[in-house]
């Protein structure tokens, strides 16, 4: 379980095997079948959860019901409601499981435990902050600016295996698209292939 993390570290940061035993003792290992919550709009968001394997999605729920998905999570990505988190305030995002998942939990005391045992982890985690910045920047732009084609094709791009793993549904609610607009950018795209 911990061979994905070791290695997402590994690519940012430098550790020793020590530190890695000690990184390790701060985790907990979770489970969750599919479609099984990890956590719950107005719970209070106790953990970062590293994916070791499968998908998971982060959303919200409108006054109709719909589903607006803000994050895909995949192995070796990192997932929680980050605010409800740093500031102990109710979770205004859902996260649940779109494959059987497995994870691992770090909870608040001991993320700053962590923090303080082994500092190259401050390194890692402020690295991994200014990424998740860059990202989010990176799609506010693609949803404001790009068309439906676009962005679809942005996302496939950068995430090939994804309409292998998730539902044109699920797509679309990422993109912020209806599935029917899904359906017409992949009819055209064959089309002109």
């Amino acid at each position: 379980m911990f061979n994905e993390l070791f290695q997402q570290l590994e690519e940012k940061i430098k550790l020793s095997e020590k530190e890695k035993n000690c990184i390790a003792s701060f985790f907990e290992i979770k489970k969750l079948r599919k479609k099984q919550l990890l956590l719950q709009e107005n719970d209070y968001c106790k953990n970062l959860a590293f994916v070791s394997k499968g998908a998971l999605k982060s959303y919200t729920i409108d006054d109709k019901g719909q589903e607006h998905i803000s994050f895909l999570a995949w192995e070796g990505w990192w997932v929680s409601d980050f605010k409800s988190f740093i500031c102990d305030e109710k979770a205004i995002l859902s996260i649940d499981a779109i494959e059987d998942s497995a994870l691992l939990l770090l909870s608040r005391s001991n993320y700053e435990k962590l923090l303080i045992e082994v500092p190259s982890m401050e390194r890692y985690f402020r690295i991994l902050y200014q990424n998740s910045l860059i990202t989010k920047d990176r799609r506010l732009i693609s949803s404001n600016t790009y068309t439906a084609e676009e962005k679809y094709l942005q996302l496939i791009k950068m995430y090939p295996f994804i309409s292998q793993r998730i539902s044109q549904n699920l797509i679309a609610s990422y993109l912020g698209l209806s599935p029917e607009t899904i359906s017409r950018i992949k009819k055209n795209l064959h089309k002109d292939n």
